[in-house]
C-alpha cells in the first residue's frame, strides 16, 4: 500500500512538472510545485520562501495543501523587482 501512494505522489508530482502552466488567468490558483516550477525555484527553496516574510500570499486549499494565485505571484515577483532596482540605485 504505501508503493502504491509514492507511485500517486510521484505521479502528481511529474504530472506537475510535465503539464503547461496557464497562466492567463489571475484567479487561478498554482499548486506548490507548478509554482515552483513556474518560478524556477525548488522545493526546499520554494518552502523557505514561504515561511519567510516576503513570500507571496497562499492560499488554503484543504488543511494540508497550500496553492498560490497568479495574481498573488505577480505581485510577488513585482516586489521582488522593487527590491533589486533599490538596492541598484543604493550601489550606484
Amino acid at each position: 500500500m504505501i508503493l502504491r501512494e509514492n507511485e500517486r505522489r510521484s505521479w502528481r508530482e511529474q504530472r506537475a512538472l510535465d503539464g503547461p502552466l496557464s497562466v492567463s488567468h489571475d484567479d487561478q490558483v498554482l499548486t506548490f510545485l507548478e509554482w515552483c516550477k513556474l518560478n524556477r525555484i525548488s522545493e526546499r527553496t520554494g518552502r523557505r520562501i514561504l515561511d519567510g516574510p516576503d513570500g507571496p500570499k497562499v492560499t488554503m486549499l484543504s488543511p494540508r495543501r497550500i496553492g498560490i494565485t497568479v495574481r498573488a505571484n505577480r505581485a510577488w515577483q513585482q516586489s521582488k523587482e522593487r527590491a533589486r532596482a533599490h538596492e541598484a540605485r543604493k550601489r550606484a
